[in-house]
């Protein structure tokens, strides 16, 4: 059976709800719709792969000007966007001038939401309604497929309203056992529109279970690891993906749950992957990576990103940018005039320990340089780096710039849901 299009999608009951009003592209009604996402981090389009119907809460175009948010319908239009819809209301009083004018000379369907629906909900009733879709094509042999492992997977990183008999019982039908004592691990994999990946690290891991499955924007998977196993969970699935992953991937590691703990904690893990590997693709590196090779990565490693903005980057900006001018505010104005990096040196160096060996190392940098640099900051500062009580502080302050910076003018994304 042909796919889902999006004339279809907005015959859904939640939409309909929604109150969505066509604003441009009445032409692309009866495109396909392969997904519909949303999210609260919008930078960039890099998740698209085409097809996908985007909900945003407007957030993004609200402080932006003419010319970024004519961009963001450009970039999503170049990606192959099935349609772009923006709750108007809220965040957002009315759909901006440049935005229609931008989707109407690009044919791309743009809808307004005059009533608030829980994102959620929308993005339940499509894309079940796509899966069935592309389940009903399937040989009546093969009921339960590779799609509806991916149902199952969306479900759960979108929380919908789920129990854990049903959870159990649907892991069970896609060949998916934890044992006793097990411990789960989310895992997001970018670049690559193939499971493949997973199961190699998987092979690397010894074989455990694991639930995967690709999406418009990347891999989506739940790994099973036996409570036997010696070593930390995140650090040894991260070395598998090390091995298993091509370079130019990018893999996200959510953190451990105990696989009887019930099936919001399975969506805890894959919900923190999943907002890693947008923070991963978005923010800046705390560090130099590797010159070659995949990036793999992990919630742990972005806890703080992942704190800082929580509810949005563009919700937080003001607040993250009074943080960062309080406390690095002479680093600044002395890095405005003066070609240094005084900063990333002073984040790299609190992330490791305040060693001088280690930082040096990662900078790529002498001793005697980074001593040089460190005395330019206290002098700036007036402070001494080490001071106990403002370790958290200036470690706050660097990372919040960093997010900053990486996403000042950026143009939102709306992704699959994340925490």
């Amino acid at each position: 059976m042909p796919a889902l299009t999006l004339r279809e999608v907005l015959a859904l009951d939640p939409v309909r709800a929604s109150e969505p009003e066509l604003l441009a592209g009445a032409a692309g009604l009866d495109r396909p719709v392969r997904w519909v996402h949303s999210s609260e981090v919008y930078e960039g389009a890099n998740f698209l792969d085409g097809g996908e119907l985007l909900l945003t809460n407007g957030f993004g175009l609200t402080d932006a000007d003419d010319e970024v948010r004519r961009r963001y319908v450009r970039e999503l239009a170049a990606r192959g966007a099935a349609g772009l819809a923006v709750e108007v209301g809220r965040s957002l009083p009315s759909m901006p001038a440049e935005v229609i004018d931008e989707a109407r000379r690009l044919e791309l369907p743009l809808l307004a939401m005059h009533r608030v629906v829980p994102f959620v909900r929308i993005t339940e009733a499509a894309n079940r309604a796509i899966v069935a879709r592309g389940l009903s094509g399937r040989s009546v042999t093969r009921p339960w497929g590779d799609d509806h492992t991916a149902a199952l997977l969306a479900d759960l990183a979108d929380r919908a309203a789920l129990n854990q008999p049903e959870v159990e019982a649907r892991a069970a039908l896609a060949g998916f056992h934890p044992g006793p004592g097990a411990r789960l691990i989310g895992v997001s994999v970018h670049g690559t529109r193939e499971v493949g990946t997973v199961d190699r690290a998987v092979r690397l891991l010894g074989g455990g279970g694991v639930l995967r499955a690709a999406f418009p924007g990347d891999v989506l998977a739940l790994l099973a690891l036996s409570g036997s196993r010696a070593g930390d969970p995140v650090r040894v699935v991260q070395e598998a993906f090390r091995a298993a992953a091509e370079p130019g991937l990018t893999v996200a590691v959510g953190h451990v749950v105990a696989a009887g703990g019930g099936w919001l904690r399975w969506s805890e893990t894959l919900r923190a992957a999943r907002t890693t590997l947008e923070l991963a693709l978005t923010v800046p590196a705390a560090e130099p990576a590797a010159p070659d090779g995949p990036l793999v990565t992990s919630s742990r490693a972005f806890a703080l990103e992942r704190e800082l903005t929580r509810g949005g980057v563009d919700a937080n900006r003001e607040r993250l940018a009074g943080m960062v001018q309080h406390a690095l505010g002479p680093l600044l104005e002395w890095e405005a005039a003066h070609a240094s990096d005084l900063v990333r040196t002073l984040e790299v160096h609190l992330r490791n320990g305040c060693s001088p060996t280690r930082t040096a190392a990662l900078l790529h940098i002498g001793r005697q340089s980074l001593y040089q640099r460190l005395e330019r900051i206290e002098s700036l500062l007036g402070l001494e780096i080490g001071d106990p009580d403002l370790l958290g502080e200036l470690l706050a302050a660097t990372c919040a710039h960093r997010v900053v910076r990486g996403t000042a003018g950026a143009v939102r994304l709306v992704g699959v849901s994340a925490a």
